[in-house]
């Protein structure tokens, strides 16, 4: 049976709602957010969807931008992207406390604060993009969209001159070595309680073209 064909699209807010439902069911079983926000305490899905609605609805609110990957209409995979000079300082804005205290409750929003200063630590010091949140659809999984994503987003990335690359953060150690294979290596770990969180970088072409000159 022929495979429908992949559609790349940069998203907007129209895609909300299936970027929360995606990134929800991406996340929910990572063990980052699983001591975040209390796995084994009743209300936990609850927890990370309010937690996923409000990145999400951020993001889109401050026009940043998401490229997210179609098959047949539906959004099989998307990553948030937090450009050098349009940096979604999320946790600085009060709004965003007072909505994550009523929803994710106190414990959740203070252990997502400080696991949010703890990775913004590890950063590489220059103008680089940030990826807050990234995921396939479980129903698509599988299909090596994951390459594909990074792939897309890479090039996309790569049109800023002034990037030095792109970092992002994990506390499942079954993708490190999937990150490695996209050209991305460990800067920093952070502890998130029992978790070990990893910082990767993944340097741009202009970056690769000086250390090699």
């Amino acid at each position: 049976m022929p495979t429908s064909p992949v559609e790349v699209r940069m998203l907007d807010s129209g895609y909300a709602r299936e970027a929360r439902s995606l990134l929800y069911h991406a996340y929910r079983h990572e063990p980052t957010f699983a001591y975040l926000f209390e796995a084994q305490r009743a209300g936990y899905d609850q927890r990370v969807r309010a937690t996923v609605r409000e990145l999400v609805q951020r993001h889109f609110a401050e026009e940043l931008p998401a490229i997210g990957l179609l098959i047949d209409d539906r959004l099989a995979a998307i990553v948030l992207v937090a450009p050098p000079m349009r940096r979604l300082e999320i946790t600085e804005s009060w709004s965003w406390r007072l909505r994550m205290l009523l929803t994710a409750g106190f414990r959740g929003t203070r252990r997502y604060l400080d696991y949010h200063a703890a990775v913004t630590a590890c950063l590489p010091d220059g103008p680089h993009h940030l990826l807050p949140l990234m995921g396939v659809h479980p129903e698509f999984q599988g299909k090596h969209l994951g390459e594909q994503l990074l792939a897309v987003l890479h090039d996309w990335c790569a049109q800023d001159p002034h990037s030095q690359g792109v970092v992002l953060d994990t506390g499942n150690s079954r993708y490190l070595e999937f990150y490695q294979r996209q050209g991305y290596s460990k800067i920093g770990e952070v502890a998130v309680g029992p978790i070990v969180e990893h910082v990767l970088f993944h340097p741009s072409p202009q970056m690769l073209a000086k250390a090699s000159a």
